[in-house]
Order: C-alpha cells, then structure tokens, then sequence
C-alpha cells in the first residue's frame, strides 16, 4: 500500500476506502475494469473527458494501493482488477442502485456505453430470482445485454455468442426506468421494440408488472 497523499486522517474504513478510491475517476476506472481486463487505450476510449496524464497517474495510485494490476497478454499490457479490487462490486452496485433516480432526468449531453448498464442492471435486479432460470435480450444502441437470471439472481453478458429468444430493443433511459421501477412493461415496450415472450419481461421486472420479486 502506498503512501496516501491527501488522506482524511480518520480512523475510519469509510474514510480509509475514500482515500483509496476517492479520487475524481477512481472508481469509474473500477468499473470499466469490472467485466474483465482492458489495455490502456481501451479505457482511455471508454472514460471520455480524462487526460492521459491523469489516467496514468490513477493507474498508479490504483496499482500501488492493491486495487488495479498488470497483466501481460497476447495483445500487450493488460489493467485488470485484484481480487481486492474486484471486492469493490458489491459497494459500487449499491451506490449505483442509489444514483438510479437521477438518471431519470434524462441522458442530456452526457457520455453513455451501453455496457455500462451490464452492472446497473444486476444491482437494480438484485431481487429478482427465476427458477427454471430464463434469458431476456436487451439490445441498447446497437449492443445486445442477455440478462440471465436463476435462483441466485441474476448476471449480464455483453454481446454473448447465442441471441436468446425475447429481446426488448429500447433506449438507455427507458431500460432503467423499467428497472428501477419508474416505468410500466407496457410503457417500455410502446416507446421500444419486444421481440418474443412478454411473459419473460414481467418475470425479469416485476416492479415494471405492478408486482414484488415475491411475486413474479
């Protein structure tokens, strides 16, 4: 662990965990991280609006406090999470759950990935169980998320290899909105596109049908 340039100077885990990950894109670096290992371009791509310098200086500071690693892989340098770092998902899938209601508002001009939601997702679901486990598609600004949800919850896939047989094709804002519970099946699929059974959207989003995971 390295030296900690500005510190809270708490003893605290709170404070602690906020003078590791506190910075200004700290933890959006955690999360394009989170699927999977990615090169430095890769992420310099997905965190539009970060200077290089400063991603690199993050880098570091993430690397040298036990959050981030390099790995070598066939294409060159790769950034990847530690198991430590990789702990990180559960904190972050709550605060995600708690910032949903201001994404009601609208995009506007902010940046957006539909990957991006492949961690929304499951943390707004979090409640939401299937048994026999089922698949739903959800195809946003041309990338395909299959939500696979079973008696442990539920998980995305980005771009998986196989189409499952119900895919709702909607906006950013409107999967959200059905997610959190903002918007009803019905409102989703007339500002969308449903292909398949709709039967597997009330199951995946029982709030959007009116009901509790109990129920679905």
């Amino acid at each position: 662990m390295e030296n900690i340039k500005r510190s809270y100077g708490q003893f605290c885990g709170l404070a602690r965990a906020l003078d590791v990950v506190g910075d200004r894109w700290n933890l959006l670096i955690v999360r394009e991280l989170l699927p999977g290992p990615l090169r430095y371009n890769e992420l310099k791509t997905s965190l539009t609006g970060i200077a290089t310098n400063l991603l690199a200086e993050r880098l570091r500071s993430l690397e040298g406090n036990g959050i981030v690693e390099r790995r070598l892989g066939d294409v060159g340098v790769l950034y990847a999470l530690t198991p430590w770092g990789a702990e990180l998902r559960e904190p972050m899938e709550a605060l995600g759950r708690w910032g949903a209601p201001l994404l009601m508002t609208g995009r506007g001009d902010d940046a957006f990935q539909p990957r991006w939601l492949a961690l929304a997702l499951p943390a707004l679901l979090r409640d939401v169980t299937a048994a026999p486990a089922l698949e739903l598609g959800l195809e946003i600004e041309g990338l395909l998320i299959v939500l696979r949800i079973d008696e442990n919850g539920s998980r995305a896939v980005v771009q998986p290899g196989d189409r499952p047989g119900t895919i709702l094709t909607a906006a950013p804002e409107i999967v959200v909105g059905l997610a959190a519970g903002g918007l009803t099946i019905d409102q989703a699929v007339s500002a969308g596109r449903l292909q398949g059974d709709a039967e597997v959207l009330r199951r995946v989003f029982p709030a959007g049908a009116g009901q509790s995971p109990a129920e679905s």
